[in-house]
């Protein structure tokens, strides 16, 4: 283990807990702890959209395809009951439905390729960077960046042709619902096995790090266990803050308000005029949810990285790699925004929902990932393949 990480990251935790609970009340404070236990889950089970996406592009390989895929089966089973009642023990709560249509498509599109090229996902950016990666540092300045420019651009990309927003849920009801999508996750986990044994002739043991005494304290985890506790972390966000879990939004806000500190009147900006972010913007960060729950992953990964004797960041970044950053995180900044989401705001979230934008997201993000992954080596990024002998 490495102790001062562990014991600054521990210290962390309870402080913001704390702070959180006197401040601004015991929800913020425990979802602060659930971003935490994301972060903690994330870099365990090293569950990373980006490299399961780009494996399975350039290699054939859908462990990490079939666990999300097992995520979202798991996902849709507890959120879809919820949203069709409406409530959750006693509370009201809505899903992440939102429009589908052009801006969607080029968003995803974008945030596709900048997935590649920054080396994570909105998940995948903040728990590297609390694992310790000095690289990811340079995506999420990028993808904030990024974030807060697409804001400006908002109302051009709404004005394009799109579909008001369809919960599938609502549109099919209960049962229909949940049987399609159950469908769905299985043909797709079926085609990635058919893909995997033509190219390996098996399924490839997806296990890259050796397994320590006390897996479950110091990690790796299995791929399925990780995909089981997003969802449980999920479904605890949906009950505790009446949505299901986000990212990116708090990207947008961090920038919007460094930019209003340097003079620039964000406010006045017409994504900015809406009541429910006029108020995010005039409020402290720590009133936002999304904010206080990405903080948490940070430090929660922070507390893993420690745990597994991980911490050790690395300050020397290869000059066409630290392009590559840039360039992918504004692309996933300014994707995140224009496709209402992330891989977790609309892929994730947005699927386990019903709304049919996540869908769409999906299509168009894995086309960005597999213009993205051919484009890796032009920057010197590594993309991974199975020896021909291991086959």
């Amino acid at each position: 283990m490495n102790p001062k990480p562990l014991g600054v990251s521990l210290l962390l935790i309870i402080l913001g807990a704390w702070y959180l609970a006197q401040t601004v009340g015991a929800k913020h404070a425990a979802l602060f702890v659930v971003g935490a236990l994301l972060g903690l889950a994330l870099y365990h089970a090293a569950f990373g959209f980006t490299s399961a996406w780009r494996v399975f592009i350039a290699d054939g390989r859908g462990a990490g395809l079939r666990a999300q895929m097992i995520m979202l089966a798991v996902g849709v089973a507890l959120f879809f009951p919820a949203l069709s009642a409406g409530t959750l023990f006693g509370n009201p709560v809505t899903g992440l439905v939102s429009p589908a249509g052009t801006s969607v498509i080029v968003g995803a599109f974008m945030f596709g390729i900048g997935m590649q090229l920054g080396g994570g996902c909105a998940s995948g950016t903040l728990y590297t960077v609390g694992g310790g990666s000095t690289r990811m540092i340079v995506t999420l300045l990028a993808f904030i960046t990024g974030s807060v420019i697409a804001t400006a651009h908002m109302p051009f990309w709404t004005s394009l042709p799109q579909l008001k927003p369809i919960s599938l849920v609502k549109t099919l009801g209960l049962a229909p619902a949940l049987l399609l999508n159950w469908a769905v996750f299985a043909l797709i986990a079926f085609v990635t096995v058919v893909v995997e044994k033509r190219r390996h002739g098996r399924l490839v043991d997806p296990t890259v790090r050796p397994a320590h005494k006390s897996p479950w304290l110091h990690g790796p985890w299995p791929l399925v266990a990780g995909a089981i506790a997003l969802v449980v972390l999920n479904f605890a966000t949906l009950a505790l803050s009446g949505r299901p879990w986000g990212v990116t939004s708090a990207f947008a806000l961090w920038g919007a308000k460094a930019a209003q500190a340097i003079g620039i009147d964000t406010a006045s900006w017409t994504y900015w005029s809406t009541k429910a972010n006029a108020a995010a913007l005039a409020a402290p960060v720590s009133h936002d949810i999304t904010s206080v729950m990405d903080i948490g992953i940070v430090l929660g990964a922070m507390l893993a990285a420690a745990l597994a004797g991980r911490y050790a960041p690395v300050w020397r970044v290869p000059l066409r790699s630290l392009i590559a950053a840039v360039v992918g995180g504004l692309m996933l900044g300014y994707g995140a925004r224009l496709a209402y989401g992330c891989n977790i705001g609309a892929y994730f979230s947005g699927i386990v929902s019903g709304s049919l934008h996540g869908w769409l997201w999906l299509v168009a993000a894995f086309a960005g990932n597999v213009f993205g992954t051919r484009l890796r080596p032009l920057f010197g990024l590594e993309v991974e393949r199975v020896k021909a002998s291991g086959c």
